[in-house]
């Protein structure tokens, strides 16, 4: 009888546990800005933490954004800007773990055209890709055309997502000029298909470009679902900081190693480079 308590115990926990469901949304797994994400999710931290995490790929942060406004997700792992987009809405969107030290994202404008786009300036009238209108990559370009004296209407902002589409909306000449994030952008270059404009790759350029620090990738959700679920919260914050441990203490080859063989986007020296850089 021991035994069988003992079992029904266990069972009853493990049962408990897995009753941990968090729907959380992404606006591009494969964008390097929220790869702890994928090594959370591949490590199994999240199911250290008794969670059972779906992720929705909805390829650009304001489709992630408007999943959760909807209700089909409940937690975002996106920009922190869109906290303070919703905020001035009057939508209580809270941040709870900060993932990236800077945006990561880069404006650049196809080769072909540098001689005519030398900065900003140059867009009027021109094609550029974000990864989808209203979300951060397109907030970034927003910025940069009225800090250079343009109108965020001066330009036609195309979504063209994130990796394999954004690289390919450029190699086809669908766009002009690209709002984007790793690993395209290095992809992009290498290739000599595009001519930077503006970087945030690093401290040193955000602050150059933007004038300071920019908190970039957090997990974001409403206050309400926060406030009903803290432990759940306090679970992924957990399973998160535990991933960006693993990986400060690991090579470019050994976090590559965890990784789905698409996030290469078919050219796995690459994008070590990238997370050498990053």
């Amino acid at each position: 009888m021991k035994r069988i308590g003992v079992w029904l115990l266990v069972r009853l926990v493990a049962f408990g546990m897995a009753q941990k469901r968090v729907v959380l949304g992404v606006g591009g797994k494969t964008a390097v800005v929220y790869l702890p994400l994928t090594v959370v999710e591949r490590l199994g931290y999240f199911k250290d933490e008794g969670l059972e995490v779906v992720i929705q790929d909805l390829q650009a942060g304001s489709r992630a954004l408007q999943a959760l406004v909807g209700g089909s997700v409940e937690v975002v792992m996106g920009f922190y800007d869109h906290t303070i987009q919703m905020q001035a809405q009057g939508r209580d969107i809270v941040a709870f773990v900060q993932v990236g030290r800077y945006p990561a994202i880069v404006l650049g404008v196809r080769s072909d055209l540098a001689d005519q786009v030398k900065g900003v300036a140059d867009l009027k009238g021109r094609r550029v890709g974000v990864t989808a209108p209203g979300s951060s990559t397109h907030f970034f370009l927003n910025y940069l055309l009225v800090k250079n004296g343009l109108r965020p209407t001066d330009v036609s902002a195309i979504g063209v997502s994130v990796g394999a589409q954004a690289v390919a909306a450029v190699q086809n000449r669908q766009v002009d000029a690209l709002s984007n994030v790793e690993p395209a952008i290095t992809l992009l270059e290498e290739r000599g298909l595009i001519k930077v404009l503006a970087d945030t790759r690093s401290t040193k350029g955000t602050r150059e470009v933007l004038g300071g620090e920019y908190p970039a990738a957090v997990l974001y959700t409403t206050r309400a679902w926060l406030e009903r679920n803290p432990d759940t919260a306090q679970r992924l914050v957990n399973a998160m900081v535990r991933g960006l441990r693993w990986m400060q203490g690991k090579s470019p080859e050994e976090i590559a190693a965890v990784l789905p063989e698409e996030y290469f986007l078919g050219d796995r020296a690459l994008y070590l480079k990238v997370l050498r850089n990053s």
